[in-house]
């Protein structure tokens, strides 16, 4: 069900602190904390004496001692202590997980550690870079991930769903242009000389026609990038108004999905009204995006078997980031994790 071997946003890295907190994460319970160095730190949310969740327990230097009967663990999962005898079994160890963190962002690799790769961390320098301002927010959104990926890869739907902030009946008229390169899909529209939307038109302060364009780079299995924006009539696109808007996909389980989401944009960065403005008009756009998706999560579970979606021409880039998508599971499936590839190194 779940692409396993990928980085995954787990939390901003204002909330990774001293406090052990907990995610779960395609099913997997994890607890999240800092050593004392400052380093984040990803460990199985389960001690494996009794089950007890050790986000339950507290810190003990760079240590997380269980709650329940004091069962101590490392940053590496190792067992450092067992309070009722010096002996430690040797399967008394906690899987730890590669993190990165990056921009205030916190990743986490879920798959086999020989195969993470750093690289692979989706690119969000727009974040820390002064030449942008950003906004943020953070959702559990009552729907499977997938539904997610496919609301960003068919941005038709602002045109009902977002008509008071980021929509217009313009953007279905003007099909997409997709691209696939490796595990990236790519889909484009260019909507000229038409009008900024309300939410853009308020905080870019604008009037008149424009080119319009938005491209979602799709990065299976976890992250799009929204390259968006607005520049004058027949002009590169460079030269507008531009905004990059980062998602962070992170499935929960089969029917929740946790949301990051950031809105970068290169203009009016020190206008604090502006900011306020787009706090305020992207949370609406995002409840509104829950409040559909949780609506067809409830109509796909009662769906019959065999009954499928409808496809058109604009849902290119669904169709084609789900064939990404079911080769990165088909991967998955041919090699399955083993305890050895769990259990702590001696080292």
């Amino acid at each position: 069900m779940y692409a396993l071997n990928a980085w995954y946003v787990a939390a901003w890295s204002t909330e990774v602190t001293r406090e052990p907190a907990r995610r779960t994460i395609c099913e997997i319970p994890v607890v999240l904390y800092r050593a004392v160095d400052g380093r984040a730190v990803a460990l199985e949310d389960r001690c494996p004496h009794r089950g007890y969740p050790l986000s339950a327990g507290r810190l003990v230097g760079d240590s997380i001692e269980c709650g329940y009967h004091g069962f101590t663990f490392d940053c590496e999962g190792v067992c450092v202590r067992v309070p009722a005898q010096e002996i430690i079994p040797r399967r008394t160890f906690v899987r730890s997980f590669p993190v990165v963190e990056q921009d205030g962002w916190v990743w986490i690799w879920t798959g086999e550690k020989d195969l993470a790769d750093v690289s692979k961390v989706p690119d969000t320098h727009w974040m820390t870079d002064p030449a942008w301002a950003t906004v943020t927010h953070s959702f559990h959104f009552d729907c499977r991930a997938e539904l997610i990926h496919d609301n960003l890869l068919d941005l038709t739907h602002e045109s009902f769903i977002h008509t008071t902030t980021v929509g217009d009946d313009y953007i279905y008229k003007h099909g997409i242009t997709v691209v696939v390169d490796g595990d990236v899909v790519s889909a484009d529209r260019l909507m000229p000389s038409v009008a900024a939307p309300p939410l853009y038109a308020t905080t870019m302060q604008l009037d008149g026609l424009w080119d319009r364009f938005h491209c979602t780079e799709f990065r299976a299995p976890s992250f799009h990038v929204l390259h968006s924006g607005i520049t004058g009539e027949g002009r590169p696109r460079e030269e507008g108004y531009l905004i990059k808007v980062l998602n962070g996909i992170t499935p929960i389980d089969a029917h929740n999905a946790h949301y990051f989401y950031a809105f970068s944009r290169n203009f009016g960065v020190d206008q604090q009204w502006a900011t306020d403005e787009l706090v305020e008009g992207l949370k609406t756009v995002l409840q509104e995006d829950a409040d559909a998706l949780a609506l067809q999560e409830i109509g796909l579970q009662t769906r019959p078997p065999g009954e499928f979606d409808v496809l058109i021409a604009q849902d290119a880039g669904v169709a084609k980031a789900r064939k990404v998508m079911a080769r990165l599971l088909a991967a998955e499936r041919q090699g399955t994790i083993t305890t050895a590839d769990l259990e702590p190194s001696s080292s």
